[in-house]
């Protein structure tokens, strides 16, 4: 419709208004004959509207409007012409989703799109693969009820989709998987699936070999080591030259066994998911325990050792692990921690869960070496860690502990100010004392 729709209206009213005075002057009934004019013409809208009417309820997608003239006949050619608009920009938007859809159909990895409550609404050939989808009776089901590993459904529901996660297929144990979610518009999902077993493959050889070699090095070292305290017992028998070399040895031999030890913790901790003895933990009482045995390794150093702890807040897992772990953040803090520098540890809990935070004013770490500090051997400076004796697997050994008690691990540190290491742990993993 054009923009001087109002001006045409108004000019074919007073062409019909002139018409009908025209035949009133003719006939004498000036009255009957406006009455019969626009009567006539009201008659002919309503038909016009009618026609409209009929058009939208029953027409099909292609069939054009109706034809008409006049007033009429520019709104239908208005339609007319947006339903072109439309048809066009539909047909644009179809065929970037075609093309969406046979990129994706191509792809070896599995890609799932997801509703706001987790049901099925897309997926390519590759998800009945990896997944064993099925086009017909899959379509509007849970993920849940297709993918029915609890470490999926936990980690679906958790909505934190910042880490991947490694399982089986639903197929075969032997295929191992990695799902990615991500949320997109009105809390849709959509899920990308990988099929990993190779590199599932290569890690469990790796870890398989590290924890061969550590059993296999430990017997000989045990000998060594005992043969070397046998000799500085008796060192009145041996030639003083032999002396430093023999204590040298044993003190490498020691550095030797820590290290043997701590891959074989590694090796246990990634052995399974979750501790098998999952019991609740007095965490006050374990970390007056490291308290005391921090004191004892900081001697003559005399750092000040603080420790904030909510008794009533106790910790699902294993105290063995979570002593491995928590000791490692403390002991660290004291060998990284100037002589009467402070150290001060926390155990408090929230809404979100609860947290255990070991803060120091130490030297601090810059921060490109932060995303690293987790990383089995990973080391800030060498040379101190060769003089305090670390073997570069004690944070890789808090990670895991955490990652099999539902926590992660934050690190907030300033060059000549110090370092903070937080513990969070879920909700799900705290209890109240006395429950």
């Amino acid at each position: 419709m054009n923009q001087d729709w109002r001006g045409a209206l108004i000019r074919r009213l007073l062409l019909l208004v002139g018409i009908c005075l025209l035949l009133g002057a003719i006939s004498g009934q000036y009255a009957w004959a406006l009455v019969l004019g626009l009567g006539a013409y009201l008659c002919w809208t309503l038909h016009q509207l009618l026609r409209l009417h009929t058009w939208l309820k029953h027409h099909q997608p292609d069939e054009p409007p109706p034809d008409s003239s006049g007033l009429w006949g520019e709104v239908f050619d208005s339609i007319y012409h947006q339903q072109r608009n439309e048809q066009r920009a539909r047909a644009r938007l179809q065929a970037v989703i075609d093309r969406a859809q046979e990129s994706t159909s191509a792809l070896k990895d599995a890609v799932i799109m997801l509703d706001s409550d987790g049901n099925l609404e897309w997926w390519n050939p590759a998800a009945e693969t990896l997944l064993g989808l099925k086009t017909l009776q899959d379509s509007g089901q849970p993920i849940g009820n297709l993918v029915r590993h609890p470490r999926f459904k936990e980690y679906f529901a958790r909505n934190n989709y910042l880490e991947p996660l490694e399982l089986p297929s639903p197929l075969s144990d032997s295929l191992h998987l990695q799902f990615h979610i991500t949320q997109y518009g009105n809390q849709e999902h959509l899920v990308l699936v990988r099929d990993v077993t190779r590199l599932h493959q290569l890690e469990q050889m790796r870890k398989d070999f590290v924890a061969n070699v550590s059993h296999e090095l430990r017997t000989p070292l045990t000998v060594i080591s005992g043969y070397l305290e046998t000799l500085l017992d008796n060192v009145e028998a041996v030639n003083p030259r032999w002396l430093r070399a023999l204590q040298q040895m044993q003190q490498q031999g020691g550095r030797m066994q820590n290290l043997l030890n701590d891959l074989l913790l590694l090796a246990k901790l990634e052995a399974t998911d979750y501790p098998s003895d999952n019991q609740p933990v007095a965490v006050d009482l374990l970390l007056l325990s490291i308290k005391n045995d921090a004191q004892a390794l900081s001697g003559e150093r005399q750092h000040r050792i603080s420790l904030e702890a909510d008794p009533h807040l106790k910790l699902k897992g294993s105290e063995t692990e979570l002593r491995s772990a928590f000791s490692n953040l403390v002991f660290n803090a004291v060998k990284y921690t100037p002589n009467e520098g402070q150290i001060h540890i926390r155990w408090s809990g929230d809404e979100h869960g609860a947290r255990l935070a070991v803060q120091d004013n130490g030297l601090g770490i810059e921060a490109k070496h932060l995303p690293r500090l987790t990383e089995r051997f990973y080391r800030v400076d060498s040379s101190r860690a060769s003089n305090t004796g670390g073997t570069g697997l004690g944070l890789a050994i808090v990670k895991h502990v955490l990652l099999r008690h539902r926590a992660h691990l934050d690190i907030d540190s300033r060059v000549g100010q110090g370092s903070t290491f937080i513990c969070h742990f879920p909700g799900t993993q705290v209890v109240r004392r006395g429950k």
